[in-house]
């Protein structure tokens, strides 16, 4: 496997070559992974994978044309066949008056901020196993458990580099760690399925193996024996690992591509008081050892943390080159970019900030509300803001969790959600969106 360095050489030929084939501008991005991942069940060995790729992708421009292509073919005759073919490619293209790199002068320059994001350590198959079983053990002891989906332990390595032809180079090495579990608890049709999984840069980031299998295990039998809910109006409590799909819909709406295209709910709202003033959501692409932590943009412009809600308030778009140009703005670094196509755009590291009530405290006025613990389809319209998704968890009687709760609906809008939403104090940061407990008021339930 190649490293940083290795991977920013690659890129730098790669676009001296679509130069040299008549390219006006160029940039490159090489990505290189190796992985593997170890599954059992039912203390077998169920499945062992190793994966391996390297790739690296060519975007030219002639004028306001441009082309991308990508390849696996590092050898020199393939990239030069490949600077050929782009800038054919280009040529034929329709012209773009937002097309073109990121700005010059806004280029990241001097070194890499060191985030801590790959870990020295590889290890052995032998281990990663041995954490797949531990982790099913733990489970399979839980009482109520009767059967497993499995259990698993994985690694990755990658490394990922960016070079343009106005000037920024830039690499980077990461690692990832994962453990994960699916329980099944009951017999027949009273069998409920839970499951639990933590990622982490570093090995020493997470929790031992045994907790992830024991909380899959109790959080499949907590479901047993779900009594159904009544249709209406009540308090929805979104458990934190599903919580950050409300922010995940949010940055969706903040997305300078949609807002360009016209296609957001947040459209012409910068203005409006969407959160409590108390609410603040932030980005943290520099955080050191997170999980969407990056250096550099898809673009080569520097990161940096930003408050993407203050004092209740959206404090503007996220946007690439080519957003930026549409919108008449300035680009905000957070273009992202695999080796395929022209560069999207994403937020890092987010979190909702936490709030001063504990979950018990959250919820100790509500006579009758639920806890969403699982959400279910993608019933979610980006232009309107309409919610509507299926959903599993507990109910809520009398400001305690009362039993278990499945198959019902939860609705609303998310304008009407933002503006009911209240935070816990529980917040945790291993998640690459991070949220307390919160809670809105007012959704509509669909049940029984």
């Amino acid at each position: 496997m190649i490293d940083a360095a290795q991977a920013q050489d690659s890129c730098a030929r790669l676009v001296e070559l679509a130069s040299k084939a008549g390219a006006d501008a160029a940039d490159a991005v090489a990505v290189e992974a190796a992985s593997e991942s170890v599954s059992v069940r039912l203390g077998d060995l169920e499945d062992v994978e190793r994966s391996e790729s390297a790739e690296i992708g060519l975007r030219v421009f002639i004028g306001q044309r441009s082309a991308t292509i990508s390849t696996s073919d590092f050898s020199d005759a393939g990239f030069a066949e490949i600077c050929e073919r782009a800038v054919a490619m280009a040529r034929l293209a329709p012209e773009d008056p937002y097309a073109g790199l990121a700005p010059e002068d806004m280029l990241a320059s001097g070194g890499a901020a060191e985030l801590d994001l790959a870990d020295d350590a590889e290890p052995e198959p032998a281990a990663i196993k041995a954490r797949a079983l531990e982790i099913e053990e733990a489970a399979r002891a839980v009482p109520g458990v009767t059967n497993s989906n499995g259990a698993s332990a994985g690694f990755t390595r990658a490394t990922r580099a960016l070079v343009t032809s106005h000037g920024f180079s830039g690499a980077y090495d990461s690692t990832s760690h994962s453990l994960s579990a699916s329980m099944i608890a009951g017999e027949g049709e009273t069998m409920q399925r839970d499951y639990d999984y933590r990622v982490g840069r570093h090995l020493s980031d997470l929790p031992p193996p045994e907790s992830i299998g024991k909380s899959a295990g109790e959080r499949a039998v907590a479901r047993l024996n779900p009594e159904p809910l009544p249709s209406g109006a009540m308090p929805v409590v979104f458990d934190p690992r599903v919580g950050g799909s409300l922010v995940d819909h949010l940055l969706g709406a903040m997305n300078g591509m949609a807002i360009a295209r016209r296609s957001s709910f947040l459209l012409d709202r910068l203005e409006e008081d969407l959160f409590a003033p108390s609410v603040r959501i932030v980005d943290e692409p520099l955080r050191p050892r997170g999980l969407r932590s990056r250096p550099f943009d898809g673009e080569g412009l520097p990161t940096a943390s930003r408050a993407l809600v203050e004092n209740g308030r959206v404090t503007g778009w996220l946007l690439n080159a080519a957003s930026a140009r549409q919108l008449g703005l300035s680009p905000t670094g957070h273009a992202a970019r695999g080796t395929g196509g022209s560069p999207g755009i994403s937020a890092s590291n987010v979190h909702v900030e936490a709030g001063v009530l504990s979950p018990a405290e959250l919820i100790a006025d509500i006579e009758d509300g639920v806890l969403v613990s699982e959400l279910i389809g993608q019933g979610v319209n980006g232009t309107t803001g309409d919610y509507s998704r299926g959903a599993s968890g507990f109910r809520i009687r009398d400001g305690a969790i009362a039993g278990p709760a499945s198959d019902f609906t939860i609705a609303g809008n998310l304008i009407d959600m933002f503006r009911a939403l209240t935070p816990a104090n529980d917040l945790a940061m291993y998640r690459a969106i991070n949220v307390p407990t919160m809670r809105v008021d007012g959704m509509t339930i669909a049940g029984k």
